[in-house]
């Protein structure tokens, strides 16, 4: 993985004790070394060519990486090999309207021996427009495989940076490196973040970065007509170079849109007000808080990308039976909130606004467990489909290619045991740009999931984890304990700076029939990074995988130790 920042740093942080190995994951042909260059059959299948529309019993045929035809009566070329499909349903690829899957974070600049605060250079100030994220992404991240294992197969993916940090682009997550971007320079990323060193530099606020951008926008404006008269009238003065103006012309003549990160509704509404003033082209991105902005963003013609991060339920499923009457208005007033998180999908589907997913800040263990929490609180199960596949595909303009399956689009799909959003399907396949990858399925219990006797597992008590990284093995002691309705946890781990072991409290511990989820956080070199551990317990053995957001998956096994049953 080509880390752009500081290597020393990076291996003193948690990976340098805990980087697990990637070979581990149990999947038999993680790396889509069979591309689908001839003709393949997918036969007798559920297939589901666009939300509420389906065939049964039909055949995908593949050609050269592309779909050749689709039916329940499609001939079969005898040069096809043919892949029976009995029982499995058929899917289009999912789409990620704006993520950082694999992207890798540019070196913070050196400031200048007569750097000035109020009056940055771009760079400094975290406006780097210019920059295209392809020379920041790194295809092989182990990032890719954990969002291309749950269905994933494109992604615009959105550079790092301050508060306009480059240009994204859109890629498979099938084709080797060279063959994988499906377009290129396709928004202008925008944030209201400062640079690295932001504090107490120009510009610092949010109403600094919006004076900022308005600046930024009508001198682009003035650069790019002068640029035009120029080419087309003798006697102008040539016009001066500015790499910061000049990658905002794209966007002066709606080429392309601006995709703006926002947090809250009153990110929205200073978004939109930008919009409003200067009339490009907007996407939303990470949209929270739309309950009071749905009819501003409607009259804005501003589309969405919804955030498939969720906040964390632990608060909202307390019992407030005991609480003191301050704690029970506090406790409900999370809860309200926490209900209004888990409805923005409805409201939108309510409001006709056709909304896509951004997988920003989201963990691939928890997604399907969040559209699912989507969809018990009102969104439907075609609107849910729609945002991962063809409403992110009509946002993003690459409805030609994919979002559905049709003939002549890329051979872009997820093949699961079951219906989608059944808790109990699987993910068996991915075909991504032609490429296939498949997964072994999780075993089942054969009592919904539950432990012996149709129970839930005991996880309390003292397991011992392993990990098994190319430099050899580490782990350490999970313990845990439950007080009153909750559990709760401590987790030792090696200590980056080498100091023996450390330890962490476990956070939001949860278990869901045999599924265990739990996060911890490592300090490291001065940051915090949280990690997110998510897996089956069978019995006494624990089987699942650590996840750090920014830097992949990697394996985690645990066994519990004996006698504990009674803790």
């Amino acid at each position: 993985m080509n880390i752009r920042f500081n290597q020393k740093v990076f291996c003193s942080l948690f990976f340098l004790a805990l980087c697990f190995a990637v070979s581990a994951f149990s999947q038999s042909d993680p790396k889509g070394e069979r591309r689908v260059t001839g003709t393949y059959a997918l036969t007798n299948a559920t297939v589901i060519t666009s939300p509420g529309k389906s065939i049964s019993g039909a055949t995908v045929l593949i050609k050269n990486g592309l779909i050749e035809g689709i039916g329940s009566d499609i001939k079969i070329p005898s040069e096809a090999q043919v892949i029976t499909m009995d029982s499995l349903f058929i899917y289009p690829g999912f789409i990620d309207g704006a993520g950082n899957t694999g992207i890798n974070k540019p070196a913070e600049p050196e400031r200048p021996a007569n750097f000035d605060p109020s009056y940055p250079p771009d760079e400094i100030a975290g406006i780097t427009p210019w920059r295209n994220v392809l020379d920041y992404f790194d295809s092989k991240s182990t990032q890719v495989q954990d969002w291309r294992k749950v269905g994933f197969t494109v992604s615009q993916i959105i550079p790092d940076g301050g508060m306009l940090p480059g240009k994204s682009s859109i890629v498979t997550f099938g084709g080797k490196e060279s063959s994988n971007i499906l377009a290129q320079n396709t928004s202008l990323h925008a944030r209201f973040r400062s640079s690295g060193g932001g504090r107490g530099m120009y510009p610092g606020t949010q109403m600094g970065m919006m004076a900022k951008f308005r600046d930024l926008y009508k001198n682009a404006e003035l650069s790019e007509k002068h640029h035009t008269l120029f080419a087309s009238t003798s006697g102008i003065s040539r016009p001066e170079v500015n790499k910061t103006l000049e990658a905002f012309f794209p966007v002066l003549n709606k080429k392309i849109p601006i995709t703006f990160e926002v947090s809250n509704d009153l990110e929205i509404r200073r978004v939109l007000s930008l919009k409003n003033e200067n009339g490009f082209r907007l996407i939303l991105v990470n949209v929270a808080d739309v309950e009071h902005v749905i009819k501003e963003i409607k009259e804005a013609n501003a589309q969405v990308l919804l955030g498939l991060k969720l906040p964390n339920d632990k608060t909202a499923s307390t019992n407030l039976e005991d609480l003191s009457d301050e704690m029970k208005a506090r406790t409900q007033k999370i809860k309200d909130a926490y209900q209004k998180v888990l409805k923005q999908a409805s409201s939108l589907e309510s409001a006709g606004i056709p909304f896509g997913f951004t997988t920003i800040g989201a963990n691939p263990n928890e997604m399907y467990k969040n559209i699912r929490l989507m969809i018990q609180n009102g969104l439907s199960e075609d609107a849910a489909l729609a945002a991962l596949t063809i409403n992110t595909a009509n946002i993003l303009g690459i409805q030609r290619f994919t979002g559905t399956i049709e003939k002549g689009k890329l051979a872009n799909m997820v093949i699961m045991t079951g219906p989608i959003f059944t808790e109990e399907s699987q993910v068996k396949h991915v075909i991504a740009d032609g490429y296939i990858f498949d997964y072994e399925l999780k075993k089942k219990s054969g009592n919904g999931g539950a432990g012996e006797n149709g129970k839930a597992p005991n996880i309390v008590g003292i397991w011992e984890y392993t990990s098994d990284t190319p430099a050899g093995s580490s782990g350490g002691i999970m313990e845990i304990k439950k007080e009153g309705e909750h559990l709760k946890g401590v987790i030792s781990y090696d200590d980056p700076a080498g100091n023996g072991k450390a330890t962490s409290e476990m956070k939001n511990i949860s278990l869901s029939g045999s599924n265990l989820t739990f996060t911890f956080n490592v300090a490291a070199a001065g940051m915090s990074l949280e990690v997110s551990v998510n897996g089956d317990v069978n019995a006494n053995q624990f089987s699942g995988n650590m996840s750090l957001t920014e830097y992949g998956s990697f394996p985690l096994n645990a066994t519990k130790r004996p006698n504990q049953s009674n803790q």
